[in-house]
């Protein structure tokens, strides 16, 4: 494996040959001129028809990266499938679809995207319109497999596209089932932010030779966001989340929630504050969470409340701050969550909120995106106050610059007579500023603090390591003991199905799981 660090200014995409001319014009298009690091790597190497690993965080033009490739190894005179891209969510998958059909602007053909938490037989009539491309989320792509909507025998290249986050997500396994299904892979693809063991198995397992192209990550978390801590404690969260609001106004902002009650709980507390907020969770119907994402992207609402699981994938331009109001299970998460901010060259700020018992967590987390994070005092009321006076102070001087008006002279005038200047000023002020909802009391559900898991102390300690793996192995042959005697249960009561139940039972529990991608 072939490990390239990435630097330096990157050349057009007219100066790569063998693109096609529609591509290209797409491309135009979409305003694109000078080729994202990532892209000028990847693109030379799959045109070539190889194996590629492409390790960046989300913002750096991945999907074109892949895009452009697949497009070029498509034959548009077949109507058969010919190219599958893997995401770990729905919002991804529609948005990687999206991205594709741009990237077809020219072409005959569009890409399909099949997802959980849409009838499944609205995608098979999608699917009868001959799209050579799909993009999936590995439950319900396993779904179209069983039911031969989707077949794999001409499937030439295949994406997994944020395989770290899949990886977390529990579907690692339905990946490598489906990845096994296609044996007529002439191109795979992998992009993940970080490379863990399991996804490097994967890259042994069913890539062959590929090329390792790495965009150094520093300069993605450090220099274009500016990462700071608050260490607080639970009861004192909510009110230093307002706090900060109150104090930085951010445009755009996205907050994360651990848990989707959390999100709930967060959502109705700030609307009770008088935010503009709405949120997104793996429990809200796809039509809702499109409707809450296109208010975010219009500015309707300023701040999006998010688990990580919803969020993943969201590429909205000009969010300026992230506040991770719990810290993610996941240390890899982190680096997913302030990714959503400082994208396409501009700057964002993040604030994550750190129990006192969570500090060592926080530790892994600057040892694993080599970084430190500044820490930040917990804001007071007094310091959000003054925030809220300067900024109707600014109000009031757009007024004076916008024009005059005679009738409101003459009463400033009168009252001049009577008052002080000043206290007439700070008097309209507090008139301007006041709002009862501002008080309002909001009590969250406490959620308990995190603590390291043997998964990161291993970096600390091999030798629990190498326990830790004895450990796996164990529990592995204890399921899978398990798992014999009730076949040999089965076959003596009689059912002769066997493996082919435990087969269903498996496919079962993933749809399951996949209603939540």
């Amino acid at each position: 494996m072939n490990i390239v660090d990435v630097k330096g200014e990157c050349m057009n995409f007219r100066e790569i040959n063998c693109i096609n001319e529609n591509i290209l014009r797409a491309i135009d298009d979409m305003g694109f001129e000078s080729m994202t690091q990532i892209q000028e790597q990847i693109i030379p190497i799959a045109l070539e028809k190889k194996d590629v690993i492409g390790q960046s965080q989300t913002g750096t033009g991945k999907t074109v990266a892949f895009g452009i490739p697949i497009i070029e190894n498509i034959d548009f005179e077949s109507e058969k499938i010919q190219s599958v891209i893997m995401t770990p969510t729905r919002e991804l998958a529609l948005q990687v679809s999206a991205e594709i059909n741009r990237l077809l602007k020219y072409y005959p053909s569009k890409s399909v995207a099949l997802y959980g938490g849409e009838e499944i037989t609205k995608q098979i009539k999608r699917l009868k319109d001959r799209p050579c491309i799909i993009v999936a989320t590995p439950g319900r792509l396993m779904d179209h497999i069983r039911r031969r909507t989707v077949k794999t025998e001409y499937i030439n290249t295949v994406v997994l596209d944020e395989a770290d986050e899949m990886l977390s997500m529990g579907f690692i396994e339905d990946v490598e089932e489906i990845l096994n299904e296609m044996p007529n892979r002439l191109i795979t693809m992998l992009f993940s932010a970080t490379m863990p063991d399991r996804i490097k198995n994967i890259s042994k397992t069913f890539m062959n030779e590929p090329a390792h192209i790495k965009v150094q990550s520093k300069a993605m978390t450090v220099d274009a966001i500016d990462q700071k801590y608050i260490e607080i404690s639970e009861h004192e969260k909510f009110e230093a989340l307002c706090r900060l609001l109150d104090i930085y106004q951010p445009p755009l902002c996205i907050i994360f929630g651990r848990t989707k009650r959390r999100v709930d709980e967060l959502i109705n507390g700030l609307q009770l504050r008088d935010y503009k907020v709405e949120g997104i969770h793996g429990d809200m119907r796809q039509e809702k969470r499109e409707k809450v994402l296109e208010k975010f992207k219009k500015r309707h609402i300023n701040i999006l409340v998010a688990t990580d699981v919803a969020a993943r994938g969201l590429d909205i331009s000009g969010v300026t701050h992230v506040i991770n109001f719990d810290l993610p299970q996941e240390i890899e998460s982190y680096v997913h969550r302030i990714g959503r901010t400082g994208r396409a060259g501009n700057t964002g700020i993040s604030f994550t909120f750190v129990h006192p018992k969570e500090m060592e967590f926080l530790q892994e987390i600057e040892r694993h995106t080599k970084s430190k994070m500044e820490k930040y005092k917990n804001p007071t009321g007094a310091q959000a106050k003054e925030a809220i006076y300067l900024r109707a102070s600014d109000k009031i001087v757009d007024t004076i610059t916008n024009g005059k008006e005679e009738q409101l002279e003459k009463i400033a005038k009168t009252l001049l007579e009577t008052y002080d200047a000043v206290d007439l000023i700070a008097s309209a002020l507090k008139i301007m500023t006041k709002s009862d909802k501002k008080k309002a009391a909001v009590r969250l559900t406490g959620e308990s603090p995190l603590k390291l898991s043997k998964k990161y102390r291993k970096f600390e300690n091999k030798n629990r390591a190498g326990s830790d793996k004895r450990s796996y192995h164990k529990k592995s042959d204890n399921r899978k003991n398990h798992q014999e005697h009730r076949n040999r249960q089965d076959k003596k009561n009689g059912n002769e199905k066997g493996n082919k139940d435990k087969k269903s039972v498996r496919y079962d529990r993933k749809r399951q799981r996949s209603n939540n991608e």
